[in-house]
C-alpha cells in the first residue's frame, strides 16, 4: 500500500484552490507534484499565501474545499507516494 503524506495549512484563513476564479486549479485529484509546487492559497486579511509541496507525491485527496475556512495545521491535501 501506497503510505499517505498530508500537506497542512500553514495559516489560518480561507483555502483557495485557484488563483483567481477564472484561473484553473492548481493542481487535481490524481496530479503528480514536486516539492516546490504551490497546491493552493490561503487568505488572510486580504493577503494571500502560497501553500507549496514539501515533496513530490501524487494528489489523492482534497480535505478542505475551495473557499474554505482552515485553521493552521489544518489537513487540506492527502499525497499518495
Amino acid at each position: 500500500m501506497a503510505e499517505k503524506k498530508a500537506i497542512h495549512s500553514p495559516l489560518p484563513g480561507i483555502f483557495y484552490r485557484r488563483p483567481s476564479p477564472e484561473m484553473p486549479e492548481y493542481v487535481q485529484e490524481g496530479d503528480s507534484i514536486h516539492a516546490g509546487d504551490v497546491v493552493g492559497l490561503i487568505e488572510v486579511m486580504k493577503n494571500f499565501y502560497e501553500i507549496k509541496a514539501e515533496e513530490d507525491g501524487i494528489v489523492d485527496q482534497f480535505l478542505a474545499n475551495n473557499e474554505e475556512l482552515v485553521d493552521a495545521g489544518q489537513e487540506i491535501i492527502m499525497l499518495k507516494k
